[in-house]
């Protein structure tokens, strides 16, 4: 069933027990299972955090500790297959679901009493069917009691049990009309809510708001929600719609926890964080790198300029020719870079986007100050975080860069968050070659009603791209690319099937496949 008050019906029940928190592989669970383990720790609730990437993972964590715990919480996980009929828990146990995946299973939504759905009042994520559309009591017990009571009828008068057994027999096939009937539009419904895969809210912004109901809600707690969000939003799993009413109410919690200090108030400590909402360039890890590479290895400015052809190249000499920037200064870091330069670098690209045709050059975004330390963007901790949690080196285990994930979320902990940016810019790289080499060779084809594209078995930068986001990453590179470039309208109507080897686990014949939307699509539907 769904629950809306999460305090009253969520929190407060759980107090007084030991809780299995089951988090999915991906930066919004752990931003929401970093929010939780805050307010654990705070009323001293016992709790065992267990990540899971696949369903034999989260079983084979359930079974592992289900006989210590009767709640179970699942953290972007679990929430779009029946827990009830995939686990088989005792009756005594119950499950908490926070899970951002669409669609939810119909059996979650309407369980009685033992999965409970961890949502907001008002959410209108999809269109879930009816109960009476989907349930209906069985009737063949009932057919059969009756066809026992027709065929034993006494034989006094032949006639009279020949017309009642003929009005039965009416009867029992009009019953059985109707519920063909029901079945085959049962079917449709559920065909209808299941047939597209899409993502709800960011469970990390639901679990601050807990937090925030609790009265326990503070600038760090608010930092992860925004990065929970940020990572829906560079992901593509948030519409902008959506997007615009979240960063509002994000807004309005930034005002009331960041307030401007008065001119008389004491400097805050040298080690408080500060939050701020602004304008941004979304040119990845710029601050991070030179300006060259990160106009290069960001997919809008590469696809608006095409940037891997020799002509490309040449517009973005152009570009910052005509913005007054050295080029001496763009390959350079930009933290080496000129004050003034770094100052009016948005103002000088805002100028050149129309002739350039530089869409989507610009987003609202967040940014956090901690103490003197240089100022770092949401979307940085998201590039930083995510490549962590990927990782290409097979030595380390699923749940080490778990935790180096997580660390890298840390405030406290810059060198981890150092680790995960140099890291991200050798995926950002790999990526781009890869995509260059799909166009140079001419490998997405069309295949009719949709295009699709393989990496050769053997390539060297295949292990960057055995993981979800990496894949997602270059599929929408590579759809965004080839669009940019083809001759014909029909591409921009057409979905994009991606396949690449599958390194960390290797089986013959196995691959991993990613599928995507057209470029014409608003929806992110798939």
């Amino acid at each position: 069933m769904l629950v809306t008050d999460l305090r009253a019906e969520f929190y407060n029940l759980i107090k007084s027990q030991r809780v299995l928190v089951l988090v999915h592989f991906d930066l919004d669970g752990i931003c929401a299972s970093k929010i939780l383990q805050v307010l654990f720790r705070t009323d001293h609730i016992l709790y065992t955090v267990v990540p899971v990437q696949t369903c034999t993972q989260l079983l084979e964590a359930f079974q592992q500790h289900a006989e210590q715990v009767k709640v179970v919480l699942l953290v972007n996980c679990g929430g779009c297959v029946d827990l009830v009929e995939a686990l088989q828990p005792p009756d005594d146990l119950v499950f908490f679901v926070a899970d951002n995946h669409r669609p939810l299973h119909v059996c979650n939504i309407y369980s009685a009493s033992q999965v409970r759905v961890l949502t907001q009042l008002g959410e209108e994520d999809e269109e879930v069917p009816a109960f009476e559309d989907v349930f209906r009591p069985d009737e063949s017990e009932e057919e059969n009691s009756s066809d026992d009571d027709g065929g034993g009828g006494g034989s006094d008068d032949e006639e009279g049990g020949r017309g009642k057994r003929r009005r039965f027999d009416e009867d029992v096939l009009e019953k059985r009309r109707q519920r063909r009937l029901w079945e085959q539009q049962r079917h449709k419904l559920l065909f209808d809510y299941t047939q597209f895969s899409f993502f709800g809210r960011s469970t990390a912004l639901l679990m601050f708001e807990l937090a925030w109901k609790l009265s326990k809600d503070s600038n760090d707690l608010l930092w992860l929600a925004i990065i929970g969000e940020t990572e829906m939003v560079l992901h593509e799993r948030s519409e902008p719609g959506k997007h615009l009413l979240t960063s509002a109410s994000l807004q309005t919690h930034v005002s009331r926890l960041n307030p401007k200090p008065a001119e008389d108030a004491p400097r805050p400590p040298s080690d408080s964080l500060r939050i701020t909402f602004e304008k941004d360039l979304t040119l990845a890890l710029y601050r991070h790198w030179s300006l060259v590479e990160s106009m290069r290895h960001s997919p809008h400015l590469a696809t608006a300029l095409r940037l891997w052809t020799l002509k490309g190249e040449k517009r973005l000499h152009e570009l910052l020719a005509e913005m007054g920037l050295p080029l001496a200064q763009c390959r350079q870091l930009y933290c080496g870079m000129d004050v003034e330069l770094r100052n009016g670098l948005q103002k000088m690209l805002e100028g050149k986007t129309d002739k350039y045709g530089l869409k989507n050059l610009f987003f609202m975004t967040f940014s956090a100050t901690l103490g003197f330390r240089a100022r770092m963007c949401a979307s940085d901790y998201v590039h930083a975080a995510v490549s962590l949690l990927e990782r290409p080196d097979s030595d380390e285990s699923p749940t080490t860069c778990f935790l180096d994930a997580a660390d890298a979320l840390d405030l406290t902990k810059p060198e981890v968050l150092g680790r995960g940016i140099e890291l991200r810019k050798q995926q950002l790289e790999a990526i781009y070659r890869q995509v260059q080499t799909f166009l140079d060779m001419n490998q997405v084809i069309c295949a009719g009603p949709f295009l699709y594209a393989t990496v050769v078995q053997g390539t060297p930068d295949a292990r960057f791209f055995a993981a979800p986001h990496s894949l997602n990453l270059l599929a929408t590179f590579t759809l965004r690319a080839h669009v940019s470039t083809s001759r014909s309208r029909k591409s921009r109507n057409l979905p994009l099937i991606l396949t690449t080897p599958d390194v960390k686990y290797p089986e013959p014949d196995h691959c991993l496949v990613c599928g995507i939307p057209p470029v014409s699509e608003e929806t992110h539907k798939k």
